[in-house]
């Protein structure tokens, strides 16, 4: 299921491109077809949440070099690496470059459309881990100082006594403190608060 993310292509081969893009968009993809890097990185693709495919040898920038300058802008695009025979050496470059998977030309059809929908359920999964640390964010800047500093501690797996103790404060201002954190963060309990707080920090 294509749920409207994107695929896009660079290849300098048209005939490839051109097939790529017709399989695609029958199985419902939106896509966009490049051929070359630089024209790739000069449009908006690089920062969209979806899926590149793109060839190891191309003239100018290469599909490494590539990946290498998306990595740089932190793209959240997830990409398969295509190669042909020989290339495997690089396309194990890709891999630990953080290419997602990679095709040896020639490849079938089912094979390519399973390895997008991969890429594209990881894309969706990367983008919503965004927004919830994001949001997360978000509601870590509206705590006091005070508040901020009782969260760290509950995270550091501290007990409201030794909390109480450590800031001179009485348990039942700890309890105070502590529910106040909970709601501002909209955390169900603490297992959900420390999840909040780590999915900022990873």
């Amino acid at each position: 299921m294509a749920e409207g993310a994107p695929v896009f292509v660079v290849d300098d081969d048209p005939d490839i491109r051109d097939s790529l893009k017709m399989l695609l968009e029958a199985a419902e993809y939106p896509t966009q077809v490049f051929e070359s890097a630089a024209a790739f990185l000069a449009s908006a693709a690089p920062s969209t949440a979806g899926c590149l495919i793109v060839d190891v040898q191309m003239p100018g920038m290469n599909g490494i070099e590539l990946q290498r300058e998306l990595n740089a802008r932190h793209s959240p695009l997830q990409v398969i690496v295509m190669t042909g025979h020989g290339d495997i050496p690089i396309a194990v470059e890709a891999m630990k470059t953080g290419a997602v998977d990679f095709l040896e030309k020639p490849f079938e059809d089912t094979v390519l459309l399973k390895s997008v929908e991969g890429a594209i359920a990881r894309a969706s999964s990367a983008m919503s881990h965004t927004k919830q640390a994001e949001e997360a964010g978000s509601r870590l800047s509206s705590l006091t100082e005070r508040e901020r500093q009782v969260l760290d501690m509950i995270v550091a797996g501290k007990a409201n006594k030794v909390i109480a103790y450590e800031l001179a404060i009485s348990p039942r201002t700890v309890e105070i403190h502590r529910a106040r954190v909970m709601e501002k963060m909209g955390a169900v309990n603490l297992a959900d608060l420390v999840r909040r707080v780590l999915s900022i920090k990873s």
